[in-house]
């Protein structure tokens, strides 16, 4: 791949490896770290990748992996933000299901391989097939951690007290 090639690659692509970073962290700083990985990464192994279809699902691959990895690093050295980093509005070409600020933090809090799946299927659109070539899981477990971390969004989402105060009124209670 000459560079020419290589900087259209990176051009073409660079939102969606982007978008699965920054929607896998909330943060502007790693996001641009892990993309900026992925290309490199890509850029060492671009003789062997020369299908466009196999280079689009080598991406999402290698940026899902690289967020995980990063996500360990930082969870083993148990880092603290200092400081809160304004949010950064991507450009996407259709509305993103993940653009509720309150949803995209509560995605972040599924552990690693649940929050994967997520932001896979809703974020980039992905069929549970490809996830779960990428993610090396079978199409079952990938169902599974849909429905289990949906409905654990649906419980975090709920607001507390809701239930108590809407029984009461059921109720005739006050």
């Amino acid at each position: 791949m000459t560079t020419r090639e290589f900087e259209a690659v990176v051009d073409r692509h660079k939102a969606m490896v982007y978008s699965i970073a920054y929607n896998f962290f909330g943060e502007i700083t790693i996001a641009e770290e892990v993309a900026q990985d992925v290309f490199l990464e890509l850029y060492r192994a671009s003789e062997r990748l020369t299908d466009p279809l196999h280079l689009k699902h080598w991406l999402r691959r290698t940026a899902t992996h690289r967020s995980i990895d990063t996500l360990r690093r930082r969870t083993r050295r148990q880092e603290i933000q200092m400081e809160v980093l304004p949010e950064v509005a991507v450009p996407a070409r259709e509305p993103d299901p993940l653009a509720s600020d309150r949803l995209s933090r509560l995605v972040r809090t599924l552990p690693e391989k649940p929050r994967a799946v997520m932001l896979l299927r809703y974020g980039e659109d992905m069929d549970v097939g490809e996830i779960g070539k990428i993610l090396d899981m079978p199409v079952p477990t990938v169902w599974s951690h849909i429905r289990r971390s949906i409905a654990l969004l649906r419980d975090k989402m709920q607001v507390p007290g809701t239930e108590e105060c809407n029984e009461r009124l059921r109720q005739g209670t006050s």
